[in-house]
């Protein structure tokens, strides 16, 4: 009996140590942050001190990508690995994740790992897969922000939504079973429209006069859906909900009713002053257009900094707490996002500055530190990632790839498909295509009908639609055979009917 009872505890001893082998998992996953606005990146627009800081002690990757430029698809296609036709998850329009489906949160839970996610989730439907979750109802709020409880109540917790939602995440550390393994995803708000900065951020930039993108004042020449799009700084960002004018008929600020007093009086103070500012200039015209852009530019990065200071708390009670050494920590956005480059602002394009997003990872030990990579990477390889790293299969109905071998000499994508699906917001037209290391080839349907083929070595801003153009008849029937072999590989039924 005493032998049976010894050998018991050194299996358990045994067991619990090799749980602790198995890496941590920290995901940081912000919204619409464009890689534009990163330091890391050589951005010039803002210093990002924190997401540089996971990029110098691990690896940044230059050529990141999502499957689908939208927030809602996006979190579906890294939480399950696969694309938005076969998760279910196509647009914000129909916002009901399937929960029952498989995910990289549920192999990992069946593995032993704690599991907790905390902040925007924006599916629709409960998660599932966590032990832990408390999410913001929808899109959330960024001044004293509700969240959904795992008792289906909604309470309101007083403050900025990056700190609350960070004081969440360092809660639950706290509270976790030490023994296991965890994996912690942070949902963070932050940059989503209308950009409505922390207090202590307001001003941030006031003094910086961001220069205009070359392309601001894109014509659209030979482009039917950049031209059909309604996204534009100069139409389509409002001076009252976006860039919080008074209203013409009165009413208060946008979300400036829930805001406590001190709150109120912090914000109001700041956009008054400038608002009898612009009132006086009587601005029309291009110069009315070139205002919206300081003032938009100024409201989205002081609202990311926010986000960059609570992902260094997060850094920093990870060192402080003996975990930095084994735990992964991925920091992405759910997509890029325009900073005036062709006179937008918002995301869906296949273009590169909605198609890519900033992505950095940390793992000692096996990432060097200061490493870049080139290699093709999407948001579809998260989940394959994570359980290639704890140790877990991937299932075979997981469309992305580990991007573990990357850093053991593995050869990386050839090309990389996108489709986006939504019919509506922003008269952005449904398309889908191919991107390899040079080139890029769109099939716009339904809204617009059209072709689109760019040479991004030669024409990286993508101004200059080659398709259907003399000399390029090789590259183009080799593209789409390329396209139709990805279409093919991705079981993408819809887009079939479209070639």
């Amino acid at each position: 009996m005493k032998r049976t009872t010894l050998l018991l505890a050194a299996c358990l001893t045994q067991a619990v140590s090799f749980a602790q082998q198995k890496p941590n998992i920290v995901i940081i996953l912000s919204d619409d942050h464009a890689y534009q606005a990163v330091s890391a990146y050589g951005g010039k627009l803002a210093q990002t001190p924190n997401i540089d800081r996971i990029a110098r002690q691990g690896v940044l990757f230059k050529r990141a990508y999502v499957t689908n430029s939208l927030c809602g698809p996006s979190r579906a296609a890294i939480l399950t690995g696969k694309y938005s036709h076969i998760n279910g998850f196509k647009d914000n329009q129909h916002p009901r994740f399937e929960g029952n489906q498989d995910s990289f949160a549920k192999q990992l839970q069946a593995s032993g790992y704690q599991t907790a996610w905390v902040g925007k989730w924006h599916l629709g439907t409960k998660p599932q897969g966590f032990d832990f979750w408390r999410i913001l109802p929808g899109q959330g709020q960024y001044y004293n922000p509700d969240f959904l409880m795992m008792d289906s109540s909604k309470k309101r917790f007083e403050g900025y939504a990056a700190n609350v939602i960070e004081d969440m995440a360092e809660e639950w550390l706290s509270n976790r079973d030490s023994s296991k393994p965890f994996c912690l995803v942070i949902g963070h708000k932050s940059t989503h429209r209308t950009w409505e900065p922390d207090t202590t951020d307001l001003g941030r930039y006031d003094n910086v006069q961001f220069p205009l993108p070359d392309n601001f004042y894109d014509t659209y020449e030979n482009r039917k859906a950049a031209a059909a799009q309604d996204m534009t700084i100069s139409k389509t960002m409002l001076l009252d909900y976006d860039l919080k004018m008074p209203f013409a008929d009165g009413k208060p600020r946008q979300n400036t009713g829930r805001m406590n007093e001190a709150q109120r009086a912090r914000f109001n103070g700041y956009y008054d002053s400038i608002a009898a500012d612009f009132q006086s200039r009587h601005l029309t015209g291009r110069a009315l257009t070139e205002w919206k852009y300081q003032r938009y530019m100024r409201d989205y990065l002081s609202t990311a900094a926010a986000l960059d200071r609570n992902i260094g708390r997060t850094l920093d009670y990870l060192d402080q707490h003996g975990l930095s050494q084994n735990t992964i920590v991925i920091y992405l956005s759910d997509q890029g996002f325009y900073m005036g480059e062709h006179g937008w602002f918002d995301k869906r394009f296949m273009y590169e500055e909605s198609f890519r997003t900033p992505m950095v990872m940390r793992y000692p030990g096996v990432i060097k530190p200061g490493a870049q990579s080139t290699d093709m990477v999407m948001n579809l390889d998260i989940a394959p990632t994570l359980l290639d790293a704890a140790g877990v299969a991937i299932p075979a109905a997981m469309q992305g790839q580990s991007i573990l071998p990357l850093f053991k000499n593995g050869k990386g994508r050839d090309a990389m498909y996108y489709h986006y699906y939504e019919n509506g917001t922003h008269s952005v037209s449904p398309h889908f295509g191919i991107r390899t290391q040079r080139y890029k080839l769109i099939r716009f349907y339904e809204r617009t009908d059209a072709w689109e083929l760019y040479d991004l070595k030669k024409d990286p801003q993508e101004m200059n639609n080659l398709y259907g153009k003399k000399g390029y008849e090789k590259i183009t029937a080799e593209l789409k055979a390329g396209l139709e072999k990805l279409i093919n590989q991705y079981e993408d039924d819809e887009a079939k009917k479209m070639l």
